[in-house]
């Protein structure tokens, strides 16, 4: 018989509003929203008293002031959230031997053969106590036999509390919850559920697997799996990649701005919508460049966590300026984004508008579906037509 898992999900409780007040101890226990302009900004985070007037991230903020209009308008600060979010790991790596970090403020923990030693749940007490006292940030914790239940133990938690669900008592937490508490459960499964008088996680428990095949294909299984607390994925050991990077050596040696800058833009473009794939925003960028005599040279910049081509863009055209001498021949020419570390896109949206935010959102699906620079910038078009492959090496 497999040994019982014990494992933990970490979360930090509004994590960018948790900061701020920490800065600004007026704050607290006001509504705050975190976010961009009150005219064309979105929600990237608020406090729990703002969310009882129905505000959440990603909404309009405009259309969230009209909800909650006492609401605080702060905006964000990347280095702060990125500082608090390093410390965090840096406590977490300390004092266990295997997690996951799945976002700037989320992480898994396996405990799982601690228990011959400890106390497991007493180790994660000891562990959320430690973070609390250490940074000054509220967080929350759920620790059941695995991921899911777990975070779902979380959620039920929150604001700044912990619960344990034994190994057993899983059918008996999960029974009485919203069908919606599922962890990645979109809202056209929900509806579809509804349709057969499937509300309440209890409801799916007593539904046979078979019918849900059948209605939902192989998602049929996963959805039974999960109302039951089934759920086996490993903790991934938590490895940082710290750059992503990619350069193009020219047949003929280059000596046009526009050529250049063109071709630096459909790099940057690919590169950062890698990041946005994987869920990774970067605070530092680099440009490199080699002569025609092999004589190379590099230049770079620290900017605000980002994964956004409108940041990064004007950036690397400047390093550009910087880094060439114009009266020579480029060979070969790179772009390199470091300093990596794992956040959503989200971050971005204290100083994005909506309607930049829908067209990334649509750019990335659409290239996700159908192929990388399916859609992409006018400038970087100009690139097909000298069978350029932004991924080839030098």
């Amino acid at each position: 018989m497999d040994a019982k898992r014990h494992i933990v999900h970490i979360d930090l409780d509004s994590f960018f509003v948790s900061v701020e007040r920490k800065f600004n101890p007026s704050l607290i226990g006001k509504a705050v929203i975190i976010g961009g302009s009150a005219e064309r900004g979105v929600v990237a985070s608020c406090s729990y008293e703002a969310r009882k007037y129905g505000v959440h991230s990603a909404m309009p903020t405009r259309q969230a002031l009209k909800l909650c209009p006492h609401a605080i308008l702060v905006h964000g600060t990347h280095g702060r959230y990125s500082e608090a979010s390093r410390e965090v790991t840096q406590i977490i790596h300390d004092s266990v031997p295997l997690y996951q970090k799945t976002s700037v403020d989320e992480f898994y923990i396996d405990l799982t053969g601690m228990e011959r030693f400890y106390d497991c749940y007493q180790m994660a007490s000891n562990l959320r106590q430690k973070i609390i006292r250490e940074t000054g940030l509220p967080i929350s914790f759920g620790m059941a036999s695995g991921k899911t239940v777990a975070k779902m133990a979380t959620n039920q938690a929150k604001p700044n509390g912990q619960l344990y669900i034994k190994h057993g008592q899983e059918l008996e937490f999960l029974a009485p919850l919203p069908i919606g508490k599922i962890p990645g459960l979109g809202e056209s499964t929900c509806q579809k559920l509804y349709q057969y008088g499937i509300e309440k996680i209890g409801d799916l428990q007593k539904t046979n697997v078979r019918f849900l095949e059948a209605v939902f294909g192989k998602a049929g299984k996963y959805l039974w799996e999960r109302a039951r607390g089934i759920d086996d994925s490993e903790i991934v050991p938590y490895a940082d990649r710290k750059s992503i990077s990619t350069e193009h050596t020219f047949t003929n040696n280059i000596n046009d701005q526009r050529t250049l800058e063109t071709i630096l833009v459909s790099m940057t473009e690919e590169l950062a919508a890698k990041l946005r794939k994987e869920n990774k925003l970067s605070s530092c960028m680099a440009i490199k460049i080699r002569y025609a005599n092999f004589e190379t040279h590099t230049q770079q910049q620290k900017i605000a966590l980002t994964a956004a081509e409108h940041i990064l863009i004007p950036g690397v055209k400047n390093l550009l300026k910087i880094a060439w001498n114009r009266h020579r021949p480029i060979r070969l020419i790179g772009v390199r984004l470091s300093n990596l570390c794992t956040g959503s896109y989200q971050i971005n949206l204290f100083e994005d508008n909506e309607e930049r935010i829908r067209l990334y959102q649509a750019m990335d699906k659409i290239n996700f579906k159908f192929g990388d620079k399916t859609v992409c910038r006018a400038a970087g078009m100009e690139i097909g037509t000298r069978n350029f492959n932004p991924f080839l090496k030098g």
